[in-house]
């Protein structure tokens, strides 16, 4: 069965994206830590990251490194912090999280924001990513 992430890739299910290339893809979390909260995911559907063979690894933090440098120019934050836990969905991801403080890496914390709001930020991170 596909993963809730395959679907995004695929297109069956809508997400905002703010980074994509041939191997992998970045959207925002639907249910966010804090503002700009992001996930990068291997296109290929693997469960476990270190089950990943290491040039995957290896592009994967390069490529959540680059997504998270456009993060931190676009959304006001201290620094971007990063979470790989892997228990909520069977698909590899890593969360980049924009931190004001430690309370925003606590995953019992959410924040809301409509639809538009978090297109525009979508939008915006993906045109500095682009650039």
């Amino acid at each position: 069965m596909m993963s809730v992430f395959t679907k995004i890739i695929t297109g069956e299910i809508p997400a905002f994206k703010v980074a994509e290339n041939e191997d992998f893809i970045a959207f925002l979390d639907i249910n966010p830590n804090a503002p700009g909260h992001t996930l990068c995911v291997p296109k290929k559907e693997v469960d476990y990251i270190f089950d990943l063979d290491g040039m995957t690894y290896f592009d994967l933090m390069d490529f959540s490194r680059e997504v998270a440098i456009a993060l931190k120019e676009e959304v006001p934050c201290l620094r971007v912090g990063m979470s790989v836990i892997g228990l909520e969905v069977p698909h590899v991801h890593v969360h980049l999280i924009p931190l004001r403080d430690m309370e925003d890496m606590r995953f019992s914390n959410k924040v809301s924001m409509s639809k538009e709001d978090m297109q525009d930020l979508a939008d915006r991170v993906k045109a500095r990513f682009d650039s």
